[in-house]
């Protein structure tokens, strides 16, 4: 690609169901700055294929033979470079999503979502943005379960005592799911502002994206002080 040449989003489509692959196919055809590179069958096949085509976006489906789409996330979003990944699922509040988002996945996906939500899902990934609204973060997040509460309150509450007093504010107002817009309004920070806060505490706790911030900050309970 030259320099006078668009910037293209490269796409692998890993599903175990060839029909759903071709429709992910046919729906992203259209779209003139999306390129699929690859398709795959299997978690198995994920690593490879990242490593010959060098996707930016996975879309990963959950539930497949050999190696399911979650311990597929776990092992690609451990490595460094990796692509980002968008989560197919089947139910909205399936809390196999909440693994695959503390794995890394930069959100997740219906697989009805309607065709134009999908490619723009896509684009905003690509671009570092997670694919999860302010309220289906919310409601992803209340679904955590119970077992081992107290222990994951405890070191969620460790990793958070790193930040300083500005960064956890503005960890605590991300676990409310706002915007960076809505931070800086609420905390009287400029955008580029909150944007270097928030790219400070994913180096500090070494996370990946904003949505393991606001996770963190809820197993922490730092949620249950703002009510």
């Amino acid at each position: 690609m030259t320099a006078s040449e668009p910037w293209t989003v490269g796409v692998l489509i890993v599903d175990d169901d060839p029909l759903v692959r071709a429709g992910l196919v046919m729906m992203l055809g259209g779209a003139p700055d999306i390129r699929v590179v690859a398709q795959a069958g299997d978690g198995a096949q994920v690593l490879p294929l990242v490593d010959r085509y060098a996707p930016d976006v996975v879309l990963m489906d959950i539930r497949m033979p050999v190696m399911d789409g979650l311990a597929a996330t776990e092992v690609l979003r451990a490595r460094p470079g990796a692509p980002e990944v968008i989560v197919l699922t089947t139910f909205d509040a399936d809390d196999h999503v909440l693994r695959a988002l503390r794995a890394g996945a930069a959100g997740f996906l219906l697989k009805d979502t309607p065709p134009d939500e999908i490619v723009t899902a896509v684009r905003q990934v690509a671009q570092g943005y997670p694919v999860l609204s302010p309220a289906v973060t919310r409601r992803l997040i209340a679904r955590v379960a119970d077992s081992g509460h107290d222990l994951r309150r405890t070191r969620a509450g460790d990793r958070l005592a790193l930040l300083n007093g500005r960064e956890r504010e503005v960890a605590v107002a991300l676990g409310q799911g706002r915007s960076n817009a809505e931070i800086g309004a609420v905390l009287h920070l400029s955008v580029p502002t909150v944007k270097t806060h928030v790219s400070g505490i994913l180096t500090k706790l070494g996370l990946n994206n904003r949505v393991q911030i606001a996770l963190l900050v809820h197993d922490a309970g730092l949620l249950d002080e703002q009510e």
